[in-house]
């Protein structure tokens, strides 16, 4: 037969732990009796587990609050001691980080402008060197408690690495400094991509087995998640919506192609239908137009409004999703009568009868940096990675 290492053995003992720390998140401040009836563990078992992870410090447990008679219970909360990630999300203008616990719940969200003042402020080795003063600022502060850096970037992401930036003005960007020297996994994703995991895991499309999530801010992007997971092509690139061919074939994009989508839907297109110059701050611009009341405004709107309606239509009818989930700038255009519209024109006819149902995202704007989260906590959380948490607790 063939044998089992020790290691293995190791990580397999804690399959079960796993799952407990799993409906933690989802489920913060539940009870203990409530998480052994989602897992379907007896009573004995889920104190043994219980007790496991408390001496682990990887929860802790509280008592619930009185409601009524029967058996009193606690409640599971992570361990004051135990293991953070921290999250950033790069945007356009500025970068997000926070630091979250076991159950996902984001600490203090710290807000950071890119130095507009310098003319190499915006270069990746600006931005970086910026972000990785926060990395070992948060590494002094918890030290072999931080399991993860999460990075949601607005970039195409190829095979783990940070490809091409375009509405940055980057192309391939070795992302590796922010850890490096450190032994804390960096963990890359595309902003988009995880604020539609945010969606799936806690958010508007927790209850739906296919979601389509879609986020305007500078361009469009987004991802197709099944059972909580992002679909993600062959080298983690796929989701780059905004770069579909469904805009105009002279108009050339920063990815390289031409006629991307990216150019129809966000604040440059708002500037192209004003007849004025394309805006440095993009979302900013688009912001303005979207809070204007004179008819030009209203026009651009609305023709930036149908093309939306109209892409959103093309990807139903290529992904047949349960529910859509819309962020960012995307929230306010749907708003206009021309997206509705064009939605309903662009579905097939098997669709038209039952569209999939259109929902605003509710993370907001912290969708990437809550996505961040959970890309750092699937990895902080799974079995070999709490069996080696255990073992670095137990040799303290």
């Amino acid at each position: 037969m063939p044998t089992v290492s020790r290691r293995s053995a190791a990580t397999a003992r804690w399959h079960t732990a796993a799952q407990v720390l799993a409906v933690m998140r989802q489920h913060p401040g539940i009870s203990r009796a409530a998480m052994a009836q989602r897992i379907g563990l007896t009573r004995g078992l889920a104190t043994e587990v219980t007790a496991r992870l408390r001496a682990a410090h990887l929860l802790t447990e509280e008592p619930a609050p009185l409601s009524g008679r029967g058996r009193p219970t606690t409640v599971l909360r992570p361990h004051p001691e135990g293991p953070v990630v921290l999250a950033v999300h790069l945007r356009h203008e500025e970068w997000h980080c926070a630091v979250a616990a076991l159950d996902g719940t984001l600490g203090t969200v710290d807000i950071h402008r890119h130095d507009t003042g310098s003319p190499d402020g915006r270069s990746p080795a600006a931005v970086l060197d910026a972000i990785r003063r926060t990395v070992e600022q948060t590494y002094e502060r918890y030290g072999h408690r931080l399991r993860a850096v999460s990075l949601a970037a607005p970039a195409a992401i190829h095979s783990g690495h940070l490809a091409q930036a375009s509405t940055l003005g980057w192309g391939p960007v070795d992302t590796s400094v922010l850890t490096a020297g450190l032994g804390v996994p960096l963990l890359v994703g595309n902003d988009a991509t995880l604020a539609g995991v945010a969606e799936a895991r806690t958010g508007a499309a927790v209850t739906a087995g296919t979601a389509l999530h879609l986020i305007v801010e500078v361009g469009v992007g987004g991802t197709l998640t099944v059972d909580g997971h992002p679909v993600t092509g062959g080298h983690g690139a796929a989701g780059e919506y905004g770069h579909l061919p469904f805009g105009d074939r002279t108009l050339a994009c920063p990815c390289g192609a031409r006629g991307c989508w990216d150019l129809e839907v966000d604040g440059r297109a708002l500037a192209r239908h004003l007849g004025e110059p394309e805006p440095g701050d993009p979302r900013r611009h688009a912001l303005a137009v979207l809070g204007r009341t004179d008819d030009s405004a209203r026009e651009a709107v609305a023709a930036v409004a149908a093309s939306l309606g109209a892409g959103v239509a093309a990807l139903v009818n290529a992904h047949d999703p349960d529910i859509v989930t819309l962020g960012g700038l995307a929230i306010p255009l749907r708003r206009a009568a021309a997206f509705g519209v064009a939605y309903r024109d662009g579905l097939m006819s098997l669709h038209r009868a039952d569209p999939a149902t259109i929902v605003d995202a509710v993370h907001g704007d912290d969708g990437p940096l809550q996505g961040a989260v959970v890309l750092g906590l699937d990895h902080a959380t799974s079995e070999p990675a709490i069996a080696d948490w255990a073992d670095r607790h137990r040799s303290r």
